[in-house]
């Protein structure tokens, strides 16, 4: 054999010379210091003999694994495990397969003129040595790769690996490590430093910081494409290149001369992912950009499927741009979902466009939520919920590109009319009052053309919505319309709910006898149509609501054990809340402080767990009046605190009704007259500055704040339920 290593020219630690060739870094490295310690700890301990390190295209896998093997080579395991030096190969240049046995040569610097295969020359080469090798843009010879690793893996005990690319090698014993794009605050710190470096003294102000934000957003956190857009300072302000992101494909190029190939262009780094597929993964690809937010398998059939595309083949060709980091794979409460990074998705958008394929998988995108939408409106009333509101809570973005699409024209209003009236669970029972309110608004700018029911029914939704935000005035236009147009067309279905709503606008706005008479005419009409679901059950809880309020305790208790019982039946959860609701406040009145909690705690958890902030608020307010008829005025305090700063994400507090309003004024005057007025605001101003979870958690603890038996299981599966994002989220 005839060959050399590159020992006496690599690089290596200052004033060492050790054998390797990994380049110096030219620019300071920002982030990922949980995956970089991870690596770096994989790569020392040295069990596990090939990495890899997947991710999509720009996300910073090359970066990462040339500092990762940096570090873990100046260790003290690491000079030891990589005596015989960390050597960098790279592959993306290549196309011909038959020539990575060549690139692995000349990486360590062999040569040979015999006419011995070259795979011998390097088996024979590392078989005695303790070697590193970082193996990087091997996707497109992935099959050569995987089996020259392979081989050169058995051949030679004392070689690790840790490869770059946008799939796994497959290979036997191959650890894979998943590479995400960056957090906001690490994306944030590498935009500002890169742009700092293009445009010296740049530091962004707070109007900057907004802008940037956004930015980074909407380049997903990949720092390729970061890098790119802070390159652009050195022209735009933060603001104007926001502005200019819808075509992010020509703003973000010029990657500098130092770039490779592949990553001076935002363009040419997604387009490299492109070229690597199969004609039909691109196919799916593009397909799949109309999908603005996560899907699942049956959707995917659904909207890519056809003739060209055969529905039965879309999950191998899903798995595939799984395998190949372009869509990503997430367990959630609703399922198996999956999702594309913006970036990705807007390449694929591209190329829809191109192919005159994007009107027709919109409809189809359209038409699958519209089913899923009616189909989710029909299961609500039953045991499955939960799962329908975390499946419509993944559903959203999608449901609202399909409404987008049915609002854009005059002749498919109507089926956004049905829409937005089909998610009326989702907008009142999950805390989406705001949006509801919005895309009812919207809907309804639009004249009837071809379906008065949809319209009665967005109608009557858009009445429900209003009078909860505590906007009375839209909401008796709403069902005075409803209702009058209702009667016109003989739609007796839209008329009985015109009137339920009516009588709840009765309830809320203290006119308890009309309440009664109209609750009790909806009642009736839904038997007489035989209309049965959970509408229909909290109008009898309103019902009661209507008779407890005016006294008549003994029939509000009665209608509320029939609803807990048809709850019971059909396993009703929403309308169920509201029962025990009634009933606490049944055992309020006659001094059953105990039983009222017990009631209250399963209350709070089922609106908490739906995030229904109007249940959810009601019932804090009346657990505030048991702690202070306990004699707990502080407690009481505290929680009727809290109960104001959601009522700042509900709307009018209390609905502005003497009769709901009636519990936190008597908690007030008892709370204030025994704490005086100082002490009772800072009580007050404790409860305002509550996490909503800890305010639930809080509220379900017994008197003088100890957890009864049960409640604090519950408090903290309500908080985990709803705690992150979604917990603030404005109603």
């Amino acid at each position: 054999m005839h060959g050399t290593s590159g020992a006496d020219s690599g690089h290596g630690a200052p004033g060492r010379t050790r054998p390797g060739n990994l380049p110096a870094e030219l620019s300071t490295f920002v982030g990922r210091d949980g995956e970089l310690a991870d690596l770096v700890g994989l790569l020392e301990s040295g069990q596990d003999r090939l990495l890899t390190v997947v991710g999509v295209g720009g996300v910073g896998k090359t970066r990462l694994a040339l500092r990762a093997a940096a570090e873990a080579a100046r260790s003290d395991s690491g000079q030891k495990r990589y005596c015989d030096g960390v050597w960098l190969v790279e592959l993306a240049a290549l196309r011909d397969g038959d020539l990575v046995d060549h690139a692995f040569a000349d990486a360590l610097g062999l040569t040979d003129q015999s006419p011995r295969p070259t795979r011998d020359v390097l088996g024979e080469f590392l078989a005695e040595r303790e070697a590193l090798l970082v193996v990087d843009g091997f996707e497109q010879l992935a099959d050569a790769c995987a089996a020259a690793l392979r081989d050169l893996l058995r051949r030679a005990p004392g070689l690790r690996v840790l490869a770059t690319g946008r799939r796994q090698l497959s290979v036997e014993g191959e650890r894979t490590v998943a590479l995400a794009p960056l957090p906001p605050e690490q994306a944030r710190e590498l935009f500002v430093a890169r742009g700092a470096a293009r445009v010296p003294g740049f530091w962004p102000s707070a109007t900057d910081d907004c802008a940037i934000a956004e930015v980074c957003a909407r380049l997903d956190g990949i720092p390729l494409a970061l890098e790119l857009a802070a390159g652009r300072l050195a022209a735009l302000s933060p603001d104007q290149l926001l502005a200019r992101l819808d075509d992010r494909f020509a703003l973000l190029k010029d990657g500098g001369r130092g770039a490779l190939p592949r990553h001076r262009t935002l363009r040419t780094a997604i387009g490299w992912s492109h070229e690597l597929c199969t004609p039909r993964e691109r196919l799916l690809w593009a397909r799949l950009s109309v999908f603005p937010g996560p899907f699942d398998l049956d959707a995917a059939e659904y909207v890519c499927g056809g003739p060209d595309l055969p529905a039965d083949e879309v999950l191998d060709l899903l798995g595939a741009l799984i395998d190949q980091s372009l869509v990503i794979r997430d367990a959630t409460p609703a399922g198996v979902r999956y999702r594309m990074l913006a970036t990705v998705r807007a390449y694929g958008a591209q190329w829809l466009e191109e192919v005159g394929d994007a009107d027709l998988r919109r409809r189809l995108h359209r038409d699958w939520y519209v089913g899923l939408a009616t189909w989710y409106e029909l299961d609500w009333y039953g045991p499955r919920q939960e799962e329908v509101a975390a499946g419509t809570e993944s559903a959203m973005p999608n449901l609202r590109a399909a409404l987008d699409l049915c609002l854009a024209t005059p002749e498919e209003a109507h089926i956004g009319q049905h829409l937005a009236g089909t998610l009326w669970f989702y907008w009142a029972g999950c805390g989406r009052l705001a949006e509801g309110r919005h895309w009812l608004d919207r809907a309804l700018s639009w004249a009837s053309t071809r379906n008065d029911g949809a319209r009665l029914k967005a109608l009557w939704v858009q009445g429900y919505v209003s009078l909860l935000q505590g906007d009375t005035t839209a909401a008796v236009g709403a069902l005075h319309e409803c209702r009058r147009e209702s009667l016109r067309t003989g739609d007796e279905l839209a008329y009985a709910y015109a009137v339920h709503r009516m009588g709840c606008l009765a309830l809320l706005t203290d006119d308890m006898p009309r309440a009664e008479h109209l609750l009790g005419a909806a009642l009736r009409a839904y038997r007489e149509l035989g209309e049965v679901n959970s509408n229909v059950l909290m109008a009898q809880a309103e019902l009661a609501m209507a008779l407890a309020f005016q006294g008549d305790l003994d029939r509000a208790v009665a209608e509320c054990v029939l609803l807990r019982e048809a709850c019971e039946d059909s396993g009703e959860r929403w309308a169920r809340a509201y029962a025990l609701y009634v009933l606490a406040y049944a055992e309020w009145e006659h001094g059953g402080y105990l039983a009222a909690r017990g009631l209250l705690a399963e209350c709070l958890t089922i609106n908490h767990s739906f995030h229904d902030l109007v249940g959810l608020v009601l019932a804090m307010e009346l657990v505030a009046l048991v702690s202070a008829s306990e004699g707990d005025a502080a407690e009481a305090a505290v929680l009727h605190g809290a109960a104001s700063q959601l009522w700042d994400s509900v709307g009018l507090p209390l609905f502005g009704s003497r009769f709901f309003g009636a519990p936190q004024a008597l908690c007030e005057r008892r709370s204030r007259e025994e704490l005086g007025a100082a002490r009772y605001a800072a009580c007050v101003e404790r409860g305002r500055r509550l996490p909503v979870p800890e305010a639930v958690a809080r509220a379900l603890r017994g008197p003088g704040g100890q957890a009864r038996e049960g409640d604090a299981d519950a408090g903290a599966e309500a908080g985990e339920a709803r705690s992150g994002p979604a917990a603030s989220r404005e109603s």
